[in-house]
């Protein structure tokens, strides 16, 4: 019985992480497998989190309570709030992150969570009766038995790295290849395709001429993504930016034949919105010159990533290519670049909850579903944990991301309806309702989910309650309160109507005779400056979003047979019986079904 949990997660990546964490807050005895403990959350690629889209989903994360905001917030080292000269549906935060620090954490986190076991171990097969899954044996034959069984493999299903015409299996450098599972999964009658993605190679920092380098200095005033934990945000170091030459470009030319993606030795799809150099040399033609981002990866580490030359090129190319950089010329490299390919699973293969449809009681997340980034992986993780836990006494219980309410549901959604022909990842432009889906307000969104889940503690949620008292207040107060203070007024003019000037933000009312509370925090300012002044464009974005719920949230059992089901389209049937959408709205976003399919769908839903 001392091997008998209620949830297993294979794989200890951001996605593994996420899922074993939640699970055992939950209440779950759970296990978390991992080939070497040393890499439990690595940051196997560039050592951020954050981004456009990528740091709105880490932020709802934070406010189901999870675990990667925490981790980024605590070990960040350069912090930035992106597209700020833009509307603030897009504004993003992002942190460069001290990346064997953010390891620690996650490792140190894990291993004192109650409830949660970490082992040490390759899973090689799974235990599967009749079409249910009950459990995994290790690669020295030992059997582990669940309820529940979370699969986050990454890029180790069959991972074979190149470097050139070089090839050896891999799932990341320096770790081995998990070759036992993907045939298992083919075996069991799953889909399974090839992706591929890429890393830069690493320089060491100090043999970098930073004065040719353009500096990237951090945000005044930071912002990170974890709600109410006063974590003390500091920017410890700078960035760089550089750019490729005309030189760089012509070394790639030549040697394009030598590239493992262009010369025949990879199969998989790349990621489109991350191109290799490559690829980007030769899509790309009008361009002289493409950016490339310095960035240090650690305090007490000399490596530094160089973000904008990921590649697949034999090692002497990628140090002809380093050296036609400028600030770059003399830089010595510390690892070499290299592309990975591997196995994942056709994300129509999984519901909206991720439990596979041809294994019941088995879950895939992250990588494994076609996706790229930690953030994604993390999301997936958080959401497949919360329903293997929710369906341990009731099958029936499972919690679907709604894509109104939050990005974590457009991911979800986006996977299991459309699915993907290529890696992945998520962008503000996805989301219908980004406007009403901003990063600053991911805590209003999902924290009350979180602490329904009992996944927020009583003191985050008690200051959150504080801080909606506080926006409240100052609201009230400025639609009751005028000023008649100042030369510009004809006459009385409410505070919050002065707001809605674009010239006039809270901060400047001081000078309209406003005097501003000692409890006001800048999150609390700048959702008081986005609410007034976008007033009329998100209550018509709610008013969309409360049509969209009136359907979105009509479940469809899983038992139904879609094929028997008359007036709907020959293709909608068959695309309904292949999907198995789990609510009407999930099923009205299925390409090739019509009005018509729907309302033939909710008539058949209505007579049974």
């Amino acid at each position: 019985m001392k091997d008998r949990y209620d949830v297993i997660v294979v794989g200890a990546g951001h996605a593994g992480v996420e899922a074993a964490l939640v699970s055992a807050r939950m209440g779950a005895k759970t296990a978390l497998f991992v080939i070497k403990l040393e890499s439990v959350g690595r940051m196997s690629c560039n050592p951020t989190v954050g981004g456009p889209a990528k740091g709105h989903l880490a932020r709802e994360i934070d406010a189901i309570g999870g675990e990667i905001g925490y981790a980024a917030d605590i070990t960040g080292i350069h912090f930035r709030m992106l597209n700020q000269k833009k509307g603030p549906a897009v504004w993003a935060p992002r942190t460069q992150n001290d990346r064997h620090e953010y390891t620690n954490v996650m490792r140190i986190t894990v291993e004192n969570q109650d409830n949660l076991n970490v082992i040490e171990s390759q899973i090689t097969d799974l235990i599967i009766k009749d079409s249910t899954v009950i459990g995994v044996i290790s690669i020295i034959g030992k059997e582990y038995y669940a309820s529940k069984v979370i699969l986050s493999n990454g890029t180790f299903l069959n991972g074979r790295i190149c470097v050139g015409d070089k090839a050896y299996p891999g799932g990341r450098s320096g770790e081995p290849a998990d070759e036992y599972l993907s045939n298992k999964l083919i075996s069991l009658g799953f889909e399974i395709k090839r992706f591929k993605t890429g890393t830069p190679p690493r320089v060491d920092i100090n043999t970098v001429d930073l004065t040719q380098l353009e500096t990237q200095a951090g945000d005044e005033n930071p912002s990170g993504f974890s709600h109410f934990r006063d974590i003390r945000l500091k920017n410890q170091i700078n960035c760089y930016l550089t750019h490729t030459t005309e030189e760089t470009h012509q070394i790639i030319k030549d040697n394009l034949k030598n590239s493992a993606l262009y010369g025949g030795f990879i199969s998989g799809t790349g990621p489109r919105y991350c191109p290799s150099i490559e690829d980007k040399i030769v899509k790309f033609v009008d361009k002289n010159q493409h950016h490339v981002f310095v960035e240090p990866e650690g305090l007490r580490s000399r490596e530094a990533y160089v973000n904008g030359i990921s590649n697949s090129l034999p090692v002497d190319i990628q140090e002809k290519i380093v050296h036609s950089i400028p600030g770059l010329q003399k830089a010595k490299i510390m690892r070499y670049g290299y592309a990975i390919e591997y196995d994942y699973i056709v994300p129509s293969e999984i519901l909206a909850t991720l439990e596979t449809k041809k294994i019941k009681n088995l879950y895939f997340t992250g990588q494994i579903n076609g996706t790229s980034g930690y953030e994604e992986a993390a999301a997936q993780g958080i959401a497949a944990g919360i329903n293997a836990v929710l369906s341990l006494n009731n099958e029936n219980d499972f919690l679907i991301f709604n894509r109104a309410e939050s990005y974590l549901g457009v991911l979800i959604d986006d996977l299991v309806t459309k699915g993907t022909n290529e890696p992945y990842r998520l962008f503000t432009s996805r989301a219908e309702y980004r406007l009403f889906l901003r990063q600053d307000n991911a805590d209003e969104r999902l924290m009350p989910l979180g602490y329904k889940l009992g996944l927020i503690p009583e003191t985050r949620w008690q200051r959150f309650l504080h801080q909606q008292e506080i926006f409240q207040r100052e609201i009230k107060k400025l639609s009751e309160m005028s000023s008649n203070k100042h030369k510009d007024l004809s006459q009385p003019t409410k505070f919050i109507n002065l707001i809605k000037r674009p010239e006039i933000d809270y901060l400047k009312l001081v000078e309209y005779g406003y005097s501003i509370p000692q409890d006001i925090n800048i999150e609390i300012i700048n959702k008081i400056n986005i609410q007034t002044k976008y007033e009329g464009y998100l209550k018509r974005q709610q008013d969309e979003v409360d049509r969209f719920s009136n359907i979105e949230g009509i479940k469809i059992k899983n038992s139904i047979n879609f094929l028997e089901i008359q007036g709907v389209s020959t293709e909608a049937r068959e695309k309904f019986q292949k999907i198995q959408p789990q609510t009407i709205g999930q099923a009205s976003r299925i390409p090739g079904v019509n009005f018509s399919d729907i309302q033939a769908l909710m008539i058949y839903l209505r007579k049974k």
